[in-house]
Formats: structure tokens, sequence, C-alpha cells
């Protein structure tokens, strides 16, 4: 058992990421990195004192998180982290959760712990291209119906360096600028995008996705999505290209274009 005695609310902290790290009655297969203090998760915590929901206080308190949860036990100081030490154990050591924040009055205490926002592809551009293209080619060696239309199965597209480029800076611009559109800002097109790259072409269209961190998962929204599968599916297309762009300011994280084209 730790020697806890009186806490002021900063110890807290502190003594929280002991229990962390192994010391006391908190038993530790893989210790999880030490938490964060955050005021905007102080400021949830306060908002809970106040009956507030979790979601709510988080929301409220502008802290963007993908997974959050809180503690609130019936005592302060010393007295609360031994309580957390012999009830919470489980909770304080959820190494899915980075930051906290906490409030304490004369009575109770608030813990609020959260995961951060922040999205992230595995794979770099090259080999998240590369596997788009496999799964592509794939989709494409079966017959399948695209919303009610029926699509016979067809050759191969090869990936297009150029048609890339296009896909590249639509992407960035969605990202950069927190919108989702075949639109751009500047009310461009996808073929006036292809064309703005210097590919001339017979046929073009565009897929695009957001928040997706996986080709699997990003082709098996495009297959599902009549639209989508039926760029997919097409036949006409010989080329593509595709990418993707990451920014944790935007509403969705991650977006991706994807162009495809036969060239004149």
């Amino acid at each position: 058992m730790l020697p806890w005695n009186a806490f002021a609310a900063a110890d807290l902290y502190d003594a929280i990421n002991r229990l962390r790290a192994g010391e006391g009655a908190c038993m530790v297969a893989q210790k999880p990195p030490p938490l964060t203090r955050q005021a905007a998760l102080e400021r949830a915590a306060v908002a809970l004192s106040r009956g507030q929901s979790l979601r709510d206080s988080v929301k409220e308190s502008g802290y963007r998180a993908t997974a959050s949860r809180f503690i609130s036990i019936t005592a302060a100081g010393g007295r609360a982290v031994a309580v957390l030490e012999r009830k919470y154990c489980g909770q304080l050591l959820d190494g899915a959760l980075v930051d906290i924040g906490i409030y304490q009055d004369a009575r109770q205490l608030w813990i609020v712990m959260a995961a951060p926002f922040a999205p992230r592809v595995a794979l770099s551009l090259e080999a998240a291209a590369q596997r788009v293209l496999e799964l592509v080619n794939n989709a494409r060696t079966e017959p399948r119906r695209c919303g009610g239309r029926p699509f016979n199965a067809t050759r191969p597209v090869s990936r297009s360096a150029v048609l890339g480029k296009a896909a590249l800076l639509h992407a960035e611009d969605m990202a950069r600028h927190n919108y989702f559109s075949h639109t751009g800002r500047d009310g461009s097109t996808p073929a006036q995008r292809v064309r703005r790259v210097g590919y001339k072409f017979r046929a073009t269209g565009e897929n695009i996705a957001a928040g997706t961190l996986t080709p699997e998962a990003v082709v098996a929204g495009w297959i599902k999505s009549p639209g989508h599968c039926a760029n997919l599916m097409n036949p006409a297309y010989a080329e593509m290209g595709v990418a993707y762009a990451v920014e944790r300011n935007s509403k969705f994280g991650v977006y991706w274009a994807q162009i495809f084209a036969t060239p004149r």
C-alpha cells in the first residue's frame, strides 16, 4: 500500500501516475504511459460535478476526444487515493487513455481521462496507393451490382502518377480547409482538376472518402456506395490515382481522393 497522507489537488495527478507505474496495489502487467494533465479536462471535471454528462462536459471543454471515461467518488485528498487504489485500478490503468483532468471539493472527487483525436494512416502514401490499387483490381475481377446497376467483371486498371497528383491535391485541400465534396473549394470539378495536372482524358471520375484509416475500409465503403462503386467497376477506365491527407484539426481527420481516367 502506498503511504497516502493528505494530498493537495495537484498531488493527485502524481499519485495516479504512480499507480499506473506499478507502485502500490494496482497490478500492472504492462505499464501504460503516464497521464498528462489537461486544463480542458479539468473544465470537463468541473462540469461533471455540476451534473452535466460526460459527453457534453468533454465536448464543451474544447477537448476533442476519441475515447473518454470518468470516475467519481465520495472522498477527497489522501483518502480518495486510497479508494482509487482499492477499487479503480482497471479504469486507471487503461493504456488507451493518455490525458487527465481532476476536480475535487471538500467531499467528492471527479476524474476525467481521455484520448485525443489523433487520426493516423499506418501506411505511407505510396504503400496505401498500391494497396488501394490491389483492392480495386480484386473487386473488378468479379461481377457486382452497384445500387441497381449491374457490372460485369472487367480489366484491371493501372496506377498513374499524374492522376495520383490530382488526387493528392484534392485530398490535401479538403483536409486543410475542412470540407468534403467533389466540388473543390474554388468551384472546380473533378474533370477540371485532372486537366490542371496536364492529363488528357477521354473519360474520368472521382471517388472520395473521409474519416477512414485503412485502404481496406476505404475501398469497402466505396463498393457499398452506388456511385463510387460504379466508378470502381467502370470498364471505360484504364488508370487510377489515389492519395490521402491528414489534418487533426479538421472534422474527419483523414481525407481520401481517387481519380479514374482513360487517356486520349
